[in-house]
C-alpha cells in the first residue's frame, strides 16, 4: 500500500478509484468524504472485496494512524492498486476538498 495526498485521490476517485472509510458507524454518520463507502474495522473479519477486479481502493479513517496500522488486514479486501489516504479526512478537510455530514451511504 502506498501513501496518497489527498488532491490525488480526488482524482483517482474522478477515474474510478474507490474510497473507503474505515471508521467506525458514528464516526462515518457525523461526518464523510463525498462518495466514500463505509466498510468499518470492527466488521473487516466479515471479508469480501472493496472493489472491482482492477479497481483502485483508497483506505481512510480519521488522521491516517488506524489505517496504517491496519494495513495488513485491509490490504486483501482490494483487487486492484491500494492506497491510504494520508492524513486521513482530517488532510481531506484541509485540502478544502468536500466532506458531507449527518448522512449515511
Amino acid at each position: 500500500m502506498k501513501l496518497i495526498a489527498p488532491e490525488r485521490a480526488a482524482e483517482l476517485m474522478r477515474q474510478g478509484a474507490m474510497l473507503v472509510d474505515v471508521r467506525e458507524a458514528d464516526e462515518f454518520a457525523r461526518e464523510h468524504i463525498v462518495g466514500a463507502k463505509h466498510r468499518p474495522l470492527s466488521a473487516i473479519a466479515a471479508g469480501g472485496a472493496a472493489g472491482a477486479a482492477g479497481q483502485a481502493v483508497i483506505f481512510h479513517c480519521r488522521s491516517g494512524g488506524r489505517t496504517l496500522i491496519n494495513a495488513e488486514k485491509l490490504l486483501p479486501l482490494a483487487q486492484g492498486d491500494t492506497y491510504i489516504l494520508e492524513g486521513g479526512i482530517e488532510a481531506w478537510k484541509q485540502a478544502g476538498l468536500a466532506v458531507e455530514a449527518g448522512q449515511n451511504s
